[in-house]
């Protein structure tokens, strides 16, 4: 079955899409959080920031598999395409 999952990792392993904050880019951030507090910030002093970016990535193999065209206006929107 089709399916659009929270995580880039499903699609690898088979699933069609996913679209969801991009894990490099979280991990990133969550860095200069650390930084802040190892320097001595008070972790309740720190914003709460929602992530910036965003990735979509599609797999053609699980397309294809279920006789799925994807327009290739979508593809070139695609961060990851998984031939």
């Amino acid at each position: 079955m089709p399916s659009m999952n929270e995580a880039s990792e499903w699609v690898e392993a088979g699933g069609l899409v996913s679209y969801a904050a991009s894990d490099a880019d979280l991990f990133r951030r969550a860095a200069t959080y650390v930084d802040k507090i190892l320097k001595g910030a008070k972790p309740a002093d720190l914003p709460v920031e929602q992530p910036t970016k965003f990735e979509l990535v599609i797999n053609l193999k699980t397309a294809k598999r279920i006789a799925l065209t994807i327009p290739q206006s979508v593809l070139f929107r695609a961060d990851r395409v998984i031939k």
